[in-house]
Formats: C-alpha cells, sequence, structure tokens
C-alpha cells in the first residue's frame, strides 16, 4: 500500500476530551478503509495565515498513513463533512 502524509487542522476551539475524540475519529476512519496510521504528530494550536470557518487558529496535525489510494476519496468525503476538521491535505510520499 502506498504511503501518505495526511496534514489536517481542526478546530482550536475543542477542548482536550473533543480534540481526542475527533482525532479517534480520524483514525478509525483510516482503519476501517483499510488503511494504518503508522505515526501522528500534534503540531499544537498555530494561527492561520487567514480565517477559516470564521476561526483565527487551528490544532494542526500531522500523520504518516498507509492506505489504498481507492481509499483515499471516501476518506477525502469524509473528512469534508467534518465541521471540526478545518483544512486537511494528502500527500503521497516517494518509494
Amino acid at each position: 500500500m502506498p504511503g501518505y502524509e495526511l496534514v489536517f487542522i481542526l478546530n482550536a476551539n475543542l477542548n482536550e476530551d473533543d480534540f481526542t475524540r475527533v482525532l479517534g475519529k480520524v483514525n478509525d476512519q483510516i482503519t476501517k478503509l483499510g488503511g494504518t496510521v503508522t505515526e501522528t504528530n500534534q503540531w499544537g494550536k498555530r494561527r492561520l495565515a487567514y480565517p477559516i470557518k470564521k476561526q483565527a487558529e487551528g490544532n494542526y496535525v500531522l500523520e504518516k498513513v498507509q492506505i489504498k489510494q481507492t481509499a483515499l476519496k471516501e476518506l477525502d468525503a469524509n473528512l469534508k463533512l467534518s465541521e471540526d476538521v478545518l483544512r486537511y491535505l494528502f500527500v503521497r510520499e516517494n518509494s
């Protein structure tokens, strides 16, 4: 399976429990689609370059993921529907 880096920004107004819940939800979606999360780096709260959904800050997370390319479309749709995910980006790693 190809490797991807998934960077996403979560709402900065989430408390610690909600942040953990949303992060777990994203990871559950990845595993349900047959993928695995190999590494998670929480970058913490950072100021956004421009407001997104009326938010000036966001919690940045970088995850290294092994997932089939065909499953990315469904994961993309799930992340778009999540109100707590402000932005996200998939980047394929070089093998």
